[in-house]
């Protein structure tokens, strides 16, 4: 972690979103309060939801499509007896009636569902259909055919169930699955495979990748390291690779940063665990991630560059956060 030399803060925070802020709402907070200009969030979460959002700053921004395939975990709350337009709770419900669902019925269900999955997208999805956002065409009343999508569940297991109002129980059921599932359509597939309809009450993110929500920080928490400024924030600030520390890192000098800036490939002094990988994380000599490199039989080959180019031979600093070609 560090201060980005092109204004602002270097590194992940891992925050606690509540219910009501969307994920964009997040971005602004922390964008303000880190006087920090690039920012971005590593998966959205529905205002509804709440749980663990991992928020990249700076030249963290660089990685944050290495995190999006990423598992996920999350406890959803599954309401039966009704269905939600937009399959959770801030949709139109509509009761039905049919079989009474019952814990064991809902267990059965659940293990079905587990393993490699089609899945159709709710139609109140960011998911775009002819350019535009299948969410937009459903709130004109148009018509929302979206294509199957291949996702894995890990595991789902009923954590609690209440069945006060047996025409409406509740399951409180802990999910884990790969990136892009759905899991406001888990739950109406749910509904619908045991002849009741099912919407998600509430969903929270316990786990995103390696990030965790017993480790996040709260709004009100950021805020109280806001208030010292810079240095406050750079306290709970973590290292731009956060996350990633199951990705090969590879430590490279002050000279082979600048090569690797140039676009050149580049055979380390320090001979690589891993000669062959898609992705290499580069360390500098001060520890800090200096870019990504694709590793050929020990060879660097540079896609992005993270820190300027050192000044050698007189030569003046490249600018900072220079891509590279492949």
């Amino acid at each position: 972690m560090s201060r980005d030399r092109s204004g602002g803060l270097d590194g992940v925070l891992v925050v606690a979103k509540p219910s009501g802020p969307t994920s964009h709402d997040v971005v602004g907070l922390v964008r303000r309060l880190s006087s920090t200009r690039r920012v971005g969030h590593g998966g959205t979460l529905d205002p509804f939801a709440a749980g663990v959002l991992p928020v990249f700053l700076g030249r963290a921004t660089r990685l944050v499509e290495y995190h999006l395939s990423h598992a996920k975990r999350y406890t959803a709350t599954m309401c039966f007896g009704e269905t939600s337009t937009t399959d959770d709770i801030d949709g139109e419900r509509m009761p039905l009636t049919g079989a009474v669902v019952t814990r064991e019925a809902v267990e059965h269900g659940l293990g079905a569902l587990v393993g490699p999955l089609r899945q159709v997208p709710p139609a109140y999805s960011a998911v775009q259909i002819g350019g535009r956002r299948a969410y937009q065409m459903a709130r004109a009343g148009q018509a929302v055919e979206l294509e199957p999508r291949d996702v894995v569940i890990h595991g789902l297991d009923l954590l609690e169930w209440d069945d006060t109002d047996p025409a409406r129980p509740v399951a409180v059921v802990d999910v884990r699955c790969s990136a892009g599932t759905y899991v406001r359509a888990l739950a109406r597939d749910l509904g619908a495979s045991l002849g009741s309809g099912a919407y998600l009450g509430a969903l929270v993110r316990t786990e995103s990748g390696r990030f965790h929500l017993a480790d996040a920080i709260s709004f009100d928490t950021l805020r109280e390291h806001a208030a010292d400024g810079p240095a406050g924030i750079l306290k709970v600030l973590r290292p731009v690779d956060a996350g990633l520390e199951d990705l090969p890192h590879a430590p490279v000098t002050a000279d082979e940063i600048r090569r690797l800036g140039e676009g050149l490939p580049t055979a380390p002094k320090t001979p690589l665990e891993s000669r062959s990988a898609p992705v290499v994380l580069v360390v500098g000599p001060d520890g800090a991630v200096a870019g990504v490199c694709r590793a050929v039989a020990g060879v660097l080959h540079p896609t992005k560059v993270l820190a300027p180019r050192p000044a050698t031979d007189g030569r003046p600093d490249a600018r900072p956060d220079a891509a590279t070609p492949a």
